[in-house]
């Protein structure tokens, strides 16, 4: 095995183990949309650390995880769902919706108008900084 597949399956591992804590914080609810009743995922949060960090996942369904994961796909009228993630207590998921709408802000009028309202922490805001989508 090539050290980039033995690192990938390392850090694949240590996500893993998160799993059951992230399914209990987020009450097995997509941590962006809010669905319920549907296969989730750990998704974590960039900046990636050197080790997983759990406070960098958050869990999150098919429908977000493939939108993110491919920006040309991403249907506005899905994630009107930020308007509620933007004031998640889990600090991962805010900065997560919040680096999200910013990718809306030009496009879609709701998201200036939610943007506007968001008062963010000097680190969170370096933190949804450092997200490129």
């Amino acid at each position: 095995m090539s050290r980039g597949q033995e690192r990938y399956h390392e850090r694949q591992h240590g996500l893993s183990v998160f799993g059951k804590d992230l399914v209990r914080r987020c009450g097995a609810h997509c941590e962006l949309c809010d669905r319920q009743g549907v296969r989730l995922k750990v998704f974590e949060v960039p900046p990636m650390e050197a080790q997983a960090n759990f406070e960098h996942c958050v869990m999150l369904c098919e429908a977000c995880m493939h939108q993110i994961i491919h920006p040309k796909k991403r249907d506005p009228h899905h994630w009107r769902c930020l308007t509620t993630a933007v004031w998640s207590q889990t600090p991962a998921a805010r900065v997560l919706a919040i680096a999200l709408l910013d990718t809306f802000i030009g496009r879609e009028d709701w998201a200036m108008k939610l943007h506007e309202q968001l008062y963010l922490e000097p680190e969170e805001q370096l933190w949804v900084d450092s997200i490129d989508f």
